[in-house]
């Protein structure tokens, strides 16, 4: 069976030509048929069986027959998991409908928004999105999808899990409810797939291949090494002949960056790409690599959906998948479209539960190979357990030294006597006259508010009082003068109708009395700072004289 026996139109059916298609796959025969129809549609594949073209042919074809009057909404919506494979998608709309008058466009997240909204602007019937950006876009206003009329979830077990799950109901629920939607993975775990019987209308189930199994064209290789001589071994076997070019997963970002720097020392140029990379560096290392330029490509799970690299010869493992589905996905970059490939794997004995998880899923044992390496360490290393995080240090002062807290003293006051504690005078001392004594109160009790609770100072500390219930000055220090004294407390109060110093509070009773609250004054903790300020003005004034008896001279 070739294309020209399936129910394309004729623009359709040149652009696939073009793009050297002469047989379609099972996948997409049986898909295709059931799409024109308008049915809704569960497709399950093996990795590299055309799964896009099953779903791209036929959209185009129903939004080219089908047309609207006008309109520049989006009437076709694909959402995928992740920026590189949003872009390979759309690139195939593109190639498929280049003999057609509709647009494509995607919108992904790490760029700008400027040239997707522009995109948007100018009108797309077809819309390629991941679904972070995808909803900051709705947010904003410049996507509606009122007008949806198919919706494709790509690697639907992928978005359907607890990563994705939230942001595509958000979007299921603007979507119009008569619609046609088709989800399409490698992998569909059963709680997947009761989820996706709930999203969609009485589905046509597609699945060719047995749920969960690798490419037959793929040759599969474990290596049992211990974890550090990984390194060695990745760099002796990308040293061969036969690797053309290689793939090699790592479980973390800072994995797949440690992996780099240690080819490096060893004489292997490579580049990673992974979550933390932006999208202009993994969008130049995958096009490096695509092109032939970069030979090792060191990955994360980003690129283990759905990426097409035409005449991948070597899949490497360095690090086993926590996920069994996740090996699929990974080793199904090689062997596409009926190509042989290598998919190789390490293994070190913390891994070996993965590793037996991987095998059951797809029912056969990975065949073992012998290195220069072998396993000497049978032992599971233990992690040790995260010590206690240290306190925070709440509040610091100017010189970033920590500042305990500090009790509230209105606990101290029962009856309205201090419990012979010195009244503060808003900066941590005892209250003195210019002679640094002591300042005896004329009142035992504190000052109360309209409430009757007494007047706290700052940092909860009793508000020291005169006779007349006003505040008291503010402490001097050393031997300072009287004059002085007097023009800290005027400063202080000339500051404070500035809302600087002093401060108006409502009580808990819902009156507005207002009381006088006397706030630290930053100035006041060094006396010797503070006393060259009081000098400024006469320093000014003496070189006002300097400059006039010059000017006079001349």
């Amino acid at each position: 069976m070739n294309f020209n026996e399936l129910p394309l139109i004729a623009p359709i059916l040149k652009a696939t030509q073009e793009a050297g298609y002469e047989e379609p796959t099972p996948i997409q025969r049986e898909t295709i048929p059931l799409v024109l129809e308008g049915r809704d549609v569960l497709g399950c594949a093996q990795t590299g069986t055309g799964k896009t073209a099953a779903f791209a042919l036929p959209i185009l074809q129903k939004l080219f027959t089908e047309k609207l009057d006008g309109s520049r909404k989006p009437r076709a919506l694909i959402l995928t998991p992740t920026r590189e494979l949003a872009i390979q998608i759309q690139e195939n709309f593109t190639l498929y409908g280049k003999h057609l008058p509709l647009r494509s466009c995607v919108v992904f997240g790490g760029v700008s928004q400027y040239g997707q909204v522009e995109q948007l602007r100018r009108g797309a019937q077809i819309l390629v999105a991941t679904p972070g950006r995808l909803c900051d876009l709705i947010n904003q206003g410049y996507i509606h999808l009122d007008q949806i009329e198919i919706f494709v979830l790509d690697e639907a077990d992928r978005m359907l899990d607890m990563g994705f799950i939230h942001d595509v109901k958000r979007v299921i629920a603007l979507l119009p409810p008569k619609r046609q939607t088709l989800f399409f993975s490698a992998t569909m775990p059963d709680e997947v797939e009761k989820l996706s019987m709930t999203i969609l209308n009485d589905p046509a189930s597609v699945k060719v291949d047995p749920v969960s199994s690798t490419v037959d064209t793929i040759r599969q290789t474990m290596y049992l090494v211990d974890k550090l001589n990984k390194k060695y071994l990745l760099a002796d076997l990308l040293k061969k002949p036969e690797v053309e070019n290689a793939l090699v997963f790592t479980r973390t970002k800072h994995g797949a960056d440690r992996v780099v720097r240690e080819l490096e020392n060893m004489g292997v140029r490579s580049l990673a790409i992974h979550g933390d990379k932006s999208q202009s560096a993994r969008q130049m290392a995958m096009g490096q690599f695509k092109n032939g330029v970069l030979k090792v490509l060191i990955a994360t799970d980003i690129a283990a959906r759905g990426i097409d690299i035409v005449g991948l010869s070597h899949v490497i493992n360095y690090d086993l998948p926590n996920e069994p589905e996740a090996y699929i996905h990974r080793i199904g970059r090689t062997g596409r479209a009926g190509l042989g490939g290598d998919a190789i794997s390490f293994c070190c004995i913390d891994e070996m539960k993965d590793m037996a998880a991987i095998e059951k899923l797809i029912g056969r044992k990975i065949p073992r190979k012998d290195s220069a390496w072998p396993m000497e360490v049978f032992v599971e290393s233990v992690k040790p357990a995260r010590g206690q995080r240290p306190e925070r240090v709440a509040r610091v002062n100017l010189r970033g030294e920590a500042i305990a807290e500090k009790k509230q003293f209105d606990r101290f006051h029962r009856n309205g006597e201090t419990q012979g504690r010195p009244m503060s005078a808003g900066n941590g001392r005892s209250s003195s006259t210019a002679n640094g004594r002591p300042m005896a109160s004329t009142n035992s009790k504190p000052a109360a508010s309209a409430n009757g609770r007494p007047a706290s100072g700052p940092y909860g500390r009793p508000a020291p009082q005169t006779a007349d219930r006003r505040p008291a000055a503010q402490p001097q220090f050393g031997n300072r003068s009287a004059t002085a004294a007097n023009a800290t407390e005027q400063r202080v109060q000339t500051f404070g109708n500035r809302n600087l110093g002093v401060h108006s509070t409502r009580t808990g009773e819902g009156n507005h009395a207002i009381h006088r609250e006397q706030q630290p004054d930053y100035r006041t903790e060094n006396r010797f700072a503070y006393a060259s300020e009081e000098r400024q003005p006469q320093r000014q004034s003496n070189q006002s004289q300097g400059r006039a008896r010059k000017y006079e001279s001349r």
